[in-house]
């Protein structure tokens, strides 16, 4: 098991990394307590000429900012004022490309993250969908803008590799104001795993 180096969130094709990014292992240690799971579900977001993303049209505003930092770092944000949602910043500075991970399987820390969701037993609503997984794992404004090669937030190469035909390709969730953007098959899952968010065919 080894941190992803900076190289790898340097990429420039977002698409291609959201994909890279399912079998991946995130992991936080806060207060003494270590998380993680494999992530199984991830969604891409391509900087500025993407309708559905923050950035769109070089929008930047003190929000926005991690995205146009160097890939490798952090993107927490609160949405709907309830849930923070935890992306990873890709590509190279002033491109704000960044992928959001919707879904995670748990494999380390469970007790911890059913104490944080006030649940009595695994079931996979713990980790399934990027609001439910960010509370379980305790990611919140404190962690947004965060290196992604550091001690509190991070993500490991688990040797765990999906084939294709186990990769799903379908449109993003909850992004209807992007217009034809909204379209686009830029959700990746993990075709049959409980730990994505629905739809899940």
């Amino acid at each position: 098991m080894s941190k992803l180096p900076f190289s790898f969130y340097q990429q420039e094709d977002v698409v291609s990394l959201a994909t890279q990014l399912l079998g991946k292992q995130l992991f936080t240690l806060i207060d003494g307590q270590l998380t993680g799971g494999t992530i199984v579900e991830t969604e891409a977001y391509n900087g500025v000429t993407d309708k559905a993303s923050h950035a769109y049209g070089r929008r930047f505003t003190p929000r926005t900012a991690p995205m146009y930092e160097a890939g490798g770092i952090s993107y927490v944000y609160l949405c709907y004022g309830i849930h923070h949602l935890f992306n990873v910043v890709t590509a190279t500075e002033n491109q704000p490309n960044a992928v959001l991970i919707r879904g995670i399987e748990p494999v380390e820390g469970v007790s911890i993250m059913l104490e944080r969701r006030n649940m009595q037993k695994l079931a996979p609503r713990l980790t399934a969908g990027p609001g439910a997984l960010a509370k379980a794992m305790g990611i919140d404004k404190n962690l947004n803008a965060k290196d992604l090669m550091g001690d509190e937030i991070w993500i490991e190469d688990s040797g765990i590799h999906f084939k294709a035909e186990q990769i799903v390709a379908s449109p993003r969730v909850g992004v209807a104001y992007a217009a034809e953007h909204a379209l686009l098959p830029w959700r990746f899952y993990i075709k049959g795993n409980p730990f994505v968010s629905k739809p899940n065919s």
